[in-house]
């Protein structure tokens, strides 16, 4: 058995997976699209930035100055994404949890 061996994925990272990978892609959509066309270009193409400034008629380094502001622009967005969903992800149930702990407490008091 290796030691990097991984476990098959569960019900829930692929969930999250999927709903990371929507995100992101809401990110980039949302993108300018004289960003857009660098972050398709570079990041998911997978072009060199010589390659990407001579599709786009760009210079090397104004490839490079876009895909860095892409960046810092999809970096934003993701979080104030995150920022949105977590209190929706990490809601206190208080009802449910008060019925949770007298279930509880009243196992206990059974068994004494």
């Amino acid at each position: 058995m290796s030691l990097f061996q991984q476990n098959p994925p569960t019900p829930e990272s692929n969930v999250s997976l999927s709903e990371m990978a929507s995100m992101l892609e809401r990110a980039i959509t949302a993108l300018p699209d004289r960003y857009r066309a660098v972050v398709v270009l570079r990041d998911l193409e997978e072009m060199s930035t010589g390659e990407t400034a001579e599709a786009l008629s760009l210079t090397e380094s104004n490839v490079k100055v876009r895909l860095h502001r892409a960046h810092e622009l999809l970096r934003d967005e993701l979080m104030a994404m995150a920022k949105s969903a977590s209190p929706l992800a990490f809601g206190f149930g208080a009802s449910r949890c008060d019925r949770m702990v007298e279930a509880v407490l009243n196992r206990l008091i059974e068994k004494r």
